[in-house]
């Protein structure tokens, strides 16, 4: 059975996601400038959303977030326009006019104010408006400051419903920060200015808040120590020598039936935490599921996919069985 992307409807509880997108044609389109703006409109659309940022990255094709969506809850106007500022913090004429007609309206608790709400909530609490924004306003910035027009994204986003707690969501965190890595672009994650830890580490305050959420540690020198400690494998390997395996060496340990350090896997294209669809401990991938068959209707049975055991995954599981090789190195 293959499953859409899941998403959350404002009758659930709050829920995490890994998404990603690529560049049309997988193009490396992102500068230094451009992967600025990126993570500046990602802090700023998830503001205005009301999704948390747990951590993020961004690279010259691609980029990566891992976001956490609360249980919705009624929202103020109050609050409403705080995030409608939010997207326009340096207002044209035309925008701040608009804000005085918004303020007369909700004042005034018009219809055109209650359609104003209802267009404003529809965009928040769910991973969908907000990749959709980000990437729109992304779009426009980046066609006008080089010059092109047409799509800049290949397709839609991908995404993947992750258990909201513990080590499944702390792995995919993990695996995001390490991109860098993977590249070969610096050995600490903290270098590469483009990722979660780095702001976190250099004094980002809601990136904080996102690793010690991650965590689960409300302390932020608490929560660093630990996250180093996944990021790194405990130590497994000296740090002159960590980094991205060589697809030679992963292949030899693959095929002798072989584990790799946790870490050593995670600087690779995990594509388990990319198009797994969901994923988290076993019991939680067939709760998903049974849930998403009593919701569609759909009869045919579907069991969790346990990841198979080339490294630590604890107990991991996916929805479904992937295609092609899971782990590119």
């Amino acid at each position: 059975m293959r499953l859409p992307r899941v998403k959350t409807s404002p009758a659930e509880a709050e829920a995490s996601y890994h998404c990603m997108s690529r560049a049309v044609n997988g193009e490396k389109l992102f500068d230094e400038n451009a992967r600025e703006m990126l993570r500046r409109q990602i802090w700023q659309v998830s503001d205005y959303c009301g999704v948390q940022v747990l951590t993020h990255t961004e690279m010259t094709s691609h980029f990566h977030v891992v976001l956490r969506v609360p249980k919705k809850e009624p929202l103020t106007d109050r609050e409403l326009l705080r995030r409608y500022r939010v997207l326009h913090p340096k207002p044209t004429p035309y925008q701040a006019a608009r804000l005085e007609v918004i303020e007369r309206a909700l004042a005034a608790n018009s219809p055109e104010a209650e359609a104003w709400r209802k267009r404003q909530t529809a965009m928040m609490g769910d991973i969908s408006p907000f990749i959709q924004l980000l990437k729109q306003r992304f779009s426009v910035w980046f066609n006008k400051t080089h010059g092109r027009f047409g799509t800049l994204w290949a397709a839609r986003f991908t995404s993947v419903l992750v258990e909201p707690a513990g080590q499944p969501r702390q792995k995919v965190g993990a695996y995001v920060d390490l991109n860098s890595v993977s590249k070969s672009w610096v050995a600490d994650p903290k270098d590469y200015r483009f990722c979660g830890y780095a702001e976190a580490v250099s004094g980002h305050e809601r990136a904080r808040q996102g690793i010690c959420t991650l965590m689960a540690e409300p302390e932020w020198a608490k929560a660093q120590l630990e996250y180093r400690k996944l990021l790194f494998s405990l130590g497994a390997t000296p740090r002159e020598n960590r980094g991205r395996i060589s697809p030679e060496a992963f292949q030899s340990v693959i095929a002798e039936g072989g584990k790799l350090p946790l870490g050593e896997v995670l600087r690779c294209r995990v594509r388990f935490f990319t198009d797994g669809a969901m994923l988290g401990s076993k019991a939680f991938v067939q709760e998903q599921l049974t849930a998403y068959q009593a919701r569609t209707g759909c009869r045919q049975n579907a069991q969790p996919y346990v990841l198979p055991a080339i490294t630590d995954w604890g107990d991991l599981a996916i929805s479904r069985k992937l295609r092609g090789p899971a782990i590119i190195p």
